[in-house]
């Protein structure tokens, strides 16, 4: 389940509290009190066999007893009784339960574990949702209710805070009440048996009252469900998460590189980037980043331009902004002309734009107005620090004055940090009240300026059109599997050097030719065959990281220094580990390139995501310089990319001191193959390529690993992200002989749709969008394009050719509702190609896959003047009835399970 059923839950007409009491300091005391006292309009009924009435209402013996049935239940009773409560709620038609009680396989206690199967058990075949079992509830404040044992009830707001722990709401709320926050919603999840992260997502993405969702994470549960539900509610509106066990000291040990450095909170960090969201570190940052996001205007780019009285507050700023990753701006000949004009003689000629410590109100506006205007400039820092000789207030007042004239025309980012604790408080006053960002520490101010930035940059990220991978690739999967199928049915973990770099090959990555030799004689007849010099390594299905135990001799001239170094290697590897399976060497030209960096591109699996891509700098010291970036497939060019930007070792591979560029085309297609990999062969567990070697001739994996897991055939269900379903594609044979090609959409469409809907007559786009648009806009564009296949689906009609390039003729597409039950369709195609069956066509291929996917109704609407549609519609056995609200259009419905056993039609 998803959302179903949880408007019962948090908009409930009626509450029964089962285990209300009188006994103070009791939970059941608490909660009723909070529940009488908060305003709730509705019914609230106790029951308590053991009072007669609690806070002076009449209580009732049980649940059979009570007058009316509840919407909402909430329950304090002990954990054994909790089964029996659900079900006779749920055969009554209550819809809602909230558990407070604990004991319900907390630390992996069986019994608890099994009454909370049997719970579920209870409330499944009445669809009744749960929130807990062991939570404090739940506060909604604009509908009165406060089902919880919290001590405090907080004020309207429009900011929804979720989390698992009930600790942190207390918390939360004491911190709020003393700020003067506000919540749409304050829900405490608890164990998560029923309602998660995911549910509430969807949830408060569409509820009107919530402007920001909050979250504070310890673990996700359903990985997939949740990545579909967060970047959902991140087109719509902030959604922030603080996530606990940042250094978590029981990371699982892994045997390659990969699976050691991509510790579970890294791969947290990258799902959350992902999603669009921002992850920020304390509750106090949280709480900053909604206030800065509200009221800081979206920056260009992280150049910070710091405007202060005192220069050791630029150079605490500064010092801030660099270890976050955000760059000074570099002000302009221009920009520091301008500033000559305004300033005196002495103020710092550069970037933080140091205007002395006198400096009066005029001053500061008038090095702002040239920072606001400087091109290099993204955002400004504005800083104060008191002094004997000018007035902090009046320094404000100039500030919120000259953004004031600004806010009429569009403006920068600017936030600000008066410091102190006297004369700075009534000037952060003044800021507060003009709606402009305001901190009490310089470093606070950078940290929320870093929110901004990567904040909008994730958001960009939803809706960025990834460029066209440069090159079109064919895997050969069945040789690949093959490969994969032979190790595990011969009881192998691991493939062997040789396999590994095989596997790599059949997906098109670069690999070093690698031989294999029995013996040191061996190894000398193979390198007789083979043009020096070589690097030699010791295979051994128990040896993970060779040079560990002097198993790599490299630049070995020939074959008699081959045999000699193979006998080395053995008689090293023997003394290091004496256990170890050794079934001979693998033989190897030297790749020399002087220029080349080494990388390293891996796959590891993690717990709750799934299968994770690694990229960063690789070598044998790879776990001591641990500069890496993690990544969720399935990957594009542009998330590639986005990658490679957050390591080190990238500006190096843009090129630096005659060097030149490394071809980073190359590099991004490895981690696109990666990613293919792992979303085609289910039996790889973990992969690993160290060093890949990159220069600007391309990419060569000199060493590989790969362990075979328990998975088999496709990988793509175990993916948090929901990849390309290549499986739809079609070709679709035309009268003339000419062919079109019918498949899902993907982001490199944006272009050809935006050219598709350029080609449409304003009344073919006013049938379609009811209104007439000139041009469909960038956004428009992405969130068509940039959707998620587990619960979109949008076939284009196009000419053969690669996604980005190919002419789109029409698109046929479904939305479903977060509980996969409904569907809503559109579809458009271009009127050259009416009349052939094509538009029937793509309505039974989309039909046919809304069944496949367990959707029971598709749903449309459509103008009463546009016949053709509703002829198809009928012909397809839609049903037609009148709008609800509007006269003209027609909501056109298929219930799918009616016509679950009837073929469609040919076209």
């Amino acid at each position: 389940m998803t959302v179903r059923n949880l408007e019962y839950l948090f908009k409930p007409r009626s509450i029964a509290l089962i285990g209300a009491s009188r006994r103070e300091g009791s939970v059941g005391s608490v909660v009723a009190r909070n529940l009488f006292k908060s305003g709730f309009e509705g019914p609230i009924m106790p029951v308590n066999p053991k009072h007669r009435a609690v806070q002076g209402v009449l209580a009732y013996p049980d649940v059979a007893s009570l007058p009316m049935t509840p919407d909402l239940a909430v329950i304090a009773t002990p954990p054994e009784t909790i089964p029996g409560i659900i079900e006779e709620l749920g055969a009554r038609g209550t819809k809602a339960a909230i558990v407070i009680t604990a004991g319900f396989g907390e630390g992996h206690d069986e019994r608890g574990q099994a009454l909370r199967q049997a719970m579920l058990d209870a409330a499944r075949p009445h669809l009744l949702r749960i929130l807990g079992p062991n939570c404090l509830g739940l506060i909604v404040p604009g509908a009165g209710l406060n089902a919880s044992f919290a001590h405090l009830s907080p004020p309207r707001g429009r900011i929804a805070f979720v989390t698992q722990s009930g600790a942190i709401v207390t918390a939360v709320l004491d911190w709020a009440q003393n700020h003067s926050i506000g919540f749409s919603h304050m829900i405490s999840l608890g164990d998560m048996a029923d309602a998660d992260f995911g549910d509430l997502l969807d949830y408060l993405a569409n509820d009107p009252d919530t402007g920001a969702i909050l979250l504070y994470v310890e673990a996700i549960t359903d990985a997939r469900k949740f990545m579909s539900a967060a970047r959902a509610a991140s087109r719509m509106k902030p959604v922030i998460v603080v996530k606990s066990g940042r250094h978590a000291e029981g990371a699982r040990a892994a045997a390659s590189h990969t699976g050691a450095l991509a510790g579970s909170d890294k791969v947290y960090d990258a799902a959350f980037r992902r999603a669009g969201m921002l992850r920020v570190d304390t509750l106090g940052e949280l709480f900053a980043a909604v206030e800065t996001l509200a009221l800081a205007p979206t920056p260009n780019g992280d150049r910070l331009a710091i405007l202060t009285n005192g220069g050791g507050m630029g150079v605490l700023a500064t010092d801030a902004l660099i270890e976050r990753g955000g760059h000074l701006a570099e002000l302009s000949e221009e920009t520091v002309e301008k500033l000559n004009e305004h300033l005196p003689a002495t103020w710092s000629r550069g970037n933080p734009v140091d205007i002395i410590g006198d400096a009066p109100g005029e001053r500061y506006s008038q090095a702002l107005e040239t920072l606001m205007a400087a091109r290099e400039v993204d955002a400004v820092l504005a800083l104060n620090c008191p002094t004997a000789i000018a007035d902090p207030g009046e320094a404000a007042g100039a500030i919120v004055f000259t953004l004031g004239r600004h806010r009429r025309r569009g403006r920068k980012p600017v936030l600000t940090s008066w410091v102190g604790d006297f004369l700075a408080v009534p000037a952060r006053r003044q800021f507060a009240d003009a709606g402009i960002p305001t901190y009490t520490t310089p470093e606070g101010a950078v940290r929320a300026f870093m929110h901004v930035v990567e904040f909008h940059h994730n958001q960009l990220a939803l809706l960025e059109t990834p460029p066209s991978v440069p090159e079109s690739f064919t895997p050969n999967i069945e040789h690949a599997r093959s490969l994969v199928t032979a190790a595990r049915d011969e009881g192998r973990e691991w493939l062997s050097e040789a396999e590994a770099k095989e596997l790599l090959a059949a997906y098109g990555v670069p690999v070093v030719p690698t031989r294999i030799a029995r013996d040191p004689e061996d190894a000398a007849r193979v390198a007789g065959d083979l043009e020096g010099p070589f690097a030699i390594k010791i295979l051994s299905p128990d040896i993970s990281h060779k040079s560990d135990v002097g198993g790599v001799a490299l630049d070995v001239a020939d074959a008699d220094e081959v045999r000699d170094a193979a006998e080395s290697i053995l008689t090293r590897v023997r003394r290091h580990k004496p256990d170890a399976r050794l079934e001979g060497f693998t033989i190897q030209p030297m790749i020399i390139r002087s220029d080349a960096l080494e990388l390293i591109a891996g796959v590891t699996e993690d717990d709750q995501f799934g299968p994770v891509v690694l990229f960063g700098q690789g070598g044998t010291a790879v776990e001591v310089i641990r500069d890496q970036a993690l990544g969720l497939p399935p990957l594009n060019m542009k998330l590639a990319y986005d990658m490679m930007e957050r390591t080190r070792i990238d500006r190096q591979l843009r090129g630096y001191r005659g060097v030149p560029a490394a071809d980073r085309d190359a590099i991004a297609l490895t981690l696109v193959r990666l990613s293919q990999i792992v979303a085609d062969l289910g039996e790889v567990a973990e992969l690993d390529i160290n060093p890949l070697l990159a220069d600007h001739r391309g990419v060569m994996a000199l060493d590989a690993r790969v362990r075979v897991g328990r998975g088999s055939g496709s990988g793509t269900g175990r993916l948090a992200i929901r990849p390309y379903p290549r499986e739809l594609e079609e070709t679709i044979p035309g009268e003339d002989g000419h062919e079109l090609r019918l498949r899902p959409i993907t982001p490199e469409d944006e272009m050809p749709l935006r050219d598709a809907f350029a080609r449409l007559s304003p009344e073919e786009v006013r049938l379609r969008f009811f209104m007439p648009m000139k041009r469909m806009t960038h956004m428009q564009a992405a969130r068509f394009t940039q959707i998620d296949y587990d619960r979109d689906m949008a076939l284009v009609l196009t000419e053969p050719g690669m996604p980005g390039h190919a002419t789109i003729h029409g698109v046929v597409h479904i939305n479903a509702d977060p509980d996969n039950t409904r569907a809503e369709y559109a579809i458009i195609i271009h009127r050259s190609l009416t009349g052939r069956g094509l538009g029937r066509l793509m309505m039974e291929r989309i039909i046919a896959y809304a069944r496949s996917r367990g959707i029971q109704e598709i749903f449309g609407d459509v103008l009463r003047e546009n016949q053709i549609m509703l002829r198809l519609c009928q012909e397809l056995g839609f049903r037609r009835r009148a709008h609800p609200d509007e006269p003209d259009v027609v909501r056109v419905t298929l219930d799918l399970r009616e016509h679950a056993d009837t073929p469609p039609e040919p076209a």
